[in-house]
């Protein structure tokens, strides 16, 4: 654990309630690796005399550090970094690697398998095809700084599927294989995201144990007109990595001015 450094008076800070102060102080040294993942924190005792206040005040300030995913505590030993989580945006529909790259992390993937098989009925029906006509589907497992993070199973059309099996999917995106190889527009993806519980098989592709928790994403992407071309379900370790998006208020709130405009007249 590294010393304490000099802790900037409270006064000098934003006018925030003192807990805030010292969970923003905090909150930095983590991330600029002050305190390294899986480091132990100083005591509560310490922070307390660094920063000069309550031990009540402490425990906030860790509190809410420890809600954000930044902490972890082990009863008997203290409390620890947790290792950060990366994350990708959902505002914009990017794949994986071009999101990860953009920021800094390097992505490998390492193929399992590319096979043709026949359309089950959810596969086909996702896509709008026929049940059993034929498909390609595309397992993965993506590595973010050298450890995995996602396990990937992708369902495409056949004749987009035929271009994927000859490109190097050990290096590159799906998405950007279907929009620069097959010259396909992508449109829009509806995304459904839940927690599940790791399979064996999924279990094994991100080295966690059968039954840990992960984060699933069921995500069907349309072409610019609409058409459903790629299917897939992504896991990714709930330890690992976090899904973000925006919300913002301003159109419910104009929906239903619209909606209440309508009623009165």
């Amino acid at each position: 654990m590294p010393p304490l450094t000099a802790t900037p008076p409270l006064a000098a800070l934003p006018p925030q309630p003192r807990y805030a102060q010292i969970k923003d102080v905090l909150r930095a040294r983590i991330l600029d690796g002050t305190y390294a993942p899986h480091g132990r924190m100083p005591s509560e005792y310490e922070l307390c005399t660094s920063f000069g206040v309550s031990r009540i005040t402490v425990r906030q300030a860790l509190g809410d550090l420890q809600k954000e995913g930044l902490l972890f505590r082990q009863h008997g030993k203290g409390t620890f970094v947790s290792r950060p989580k990366a994350f990708q945006n959902v505002t914009s529909l990017q794949g994986f690697a071009e999101a990860m790259s953009s920021v800094g992390h390097e992505v490998v993937n390492q193929v399992q398998g590319v096979r043709a098989l026949t359309a089950n009925g959810t596969v086909a029906a996702r896509l709008a095809l026929a049940e059993g006509m034929p498909v390609i589907e595309v397992r993965r497992v993506r590595l973010l700084d050298r450890k995995p993070v996602s396990y990937e199973i992708t369902w495409v059309p056949e004749a987009i599927g035929k271009r994927l099996a000859r490109a190097d999917l050990a290096t590159r995106d799906i998405f950007l294989v279907i929009e620069n190889d097959c010259g396909v527009t992508l449109g829009h993806a509806d995304v459904a995201v839940d927690a599940t519980l790791a399979s064996a098989e999924v279990a094994s592709a991100l080295n966690v144990g059968e039954g840990s928790a992960v984060l699933r994403i069921e995500r069907l992407t349309h072409d610019a007109n609409g058409v459903p071309i790629d299917y897939e379900y992504l896991y990714f370790r709930g330890d690992a990595f976090q899904y973000r998006l925006r919300i913002d208020r301003e159109r419910a709130d104009s929906e239903s001015a619209r909606s209440f405009t309508r009623q009165a007249s």
